[in-house]
């Protein structure tokens, strides 16, 4: 069994020399265990860093891309070599790294898919408490989104198999996170929470620029995941409602009219004509979506299948 153990990077030259020295070589139910930097186009010394410290694999983007991109360029990268398990953490030292063990220990019981570290939220100090009701009004909708049990639905500390790794595709440029978790909701993986250990506060979070600006992008990438996974649901809902309101605009028309005072409420008539229209168009487009998303859903299939397929002849 080989753990690959990734790092994201985009100019961690001050603290991954920390990180790395954290990290563990051997772990319990793993013959191997290796390193993978992945510089997110970094512009200080995080490289030569990485390669002072000993590590196994180092992956560069020529530009940065952003932390969504970074994290998938590592789990590719980390399955090319071979990864029967990949734990993803942070190169600012966040998460103790001497709860690897625990993070990864329900996979290989063969009880998870994904394993997400749970933060103590309550207990980190340097989360004001904005932050901290964000953070699990957050969780909460992910949870609700993805029909998941995740306590800590943003923490980057996560192990991953190597057949959930497979079918993960991240569409996001903003954040791994949400999205990951939703797409396994989604596709019916085991995802399990465990508890981990944090560290003291390196630097300040370069995802949250703003409290207001996080929530935004939070809740668009929800929406958008959504979108992409039950676009049928969510056009269908939108419809029914313009649907129904207008019907129901429609028979208060109907009301005023065999009353004989319809001439007042021509307003309504146009209104509910229109939501009408509106949601029985919005309606189509569920359906369309619907198909598009069976197309998708087969060409992630496809993709698996066919780069299974390449493997096998590299191996054989």
């Amino acid at each position: 069994m080989k753990l690959i153990i990734q790092i994201p990077c985009y100019n961690e030259a001050q603290t991954l020399d920390i990180t790395l020295s954290a990290l563990p070589r051997t772990v319990s139910g793993f013959d191997q265990v290796e390193w993978l930097v992945i510089d997110d186009g970094c512009t200080d010394e995080t490289v030569q860093v990485a390669m002072q410290a000993g590590v196994d694999h180092i992956v560069s983007h020529k530009r940065n891309q952003g932390l969504a991109r970074a994290f998938m360029t590592g789990v590719r990268e980390s399955i090319r070599r071979g990864a029967d398990v990949i734990v993803n953490t942070d190169g600012d030292n966040q998460y103790c790294a001497g709860d690897i063990g625990i993070l990864t220990r329900p996979i290989l019981d063969g009880r998870a898919d994904l394993v997400v570290g749970a933060r103590p939220i309550d207990g980190i100090h340097h989360f004001s408490p904005l932050k901290k009701a964000l953070q699990k009004l957050g969780s909460w909708v992910v949870r609700a989104v993805s029909r998941t049990s995740v306590e800590d639905a943003a923490s980057g500390f996560r192990a991953i198999s190597r057949h959930a790794a497979r079918h993960l595709m991240v569409f996001s440029n903003y954040t791994y996170t949400l999205e990951t978790l939703i797409q396994a909701g989604q596709k019916n993986m085991a995802v399990v929470s465990v508890p981990i250990r944090v560290n003291e506060d390196l630097r300040p979070s370069r995802l949250i620029n703003s409290i207001p600006g996080y929530l935004f992008k939070s809740i668009a990438t929800i929406i958008r995941i959504f979108v992409i996974y039950r676009p049928f649901r969510f056009f269908a809902a939108i419809g029914l409602m313009l649907f129904g309101l207008g019907f129901l605009l429609g028979l208060r028309f109907l009301y005023y009219y065999f009353s004989g005072s319809g001439g007042g409420h021509i307003q309504s008539l146009v209104l509910a004509s229109v939501l009408l229209g509106m949601g029985f168009q919005t309606i189509l487009v569920a359906f369309v979506t619907d198909l598009l998303a069976s197309n998708r859903a087969l060409l992630e299939e496809i993709r698996t299948h066919r780069e299974d397929g390449v493997r096998e002849n590299e191996s054989a």
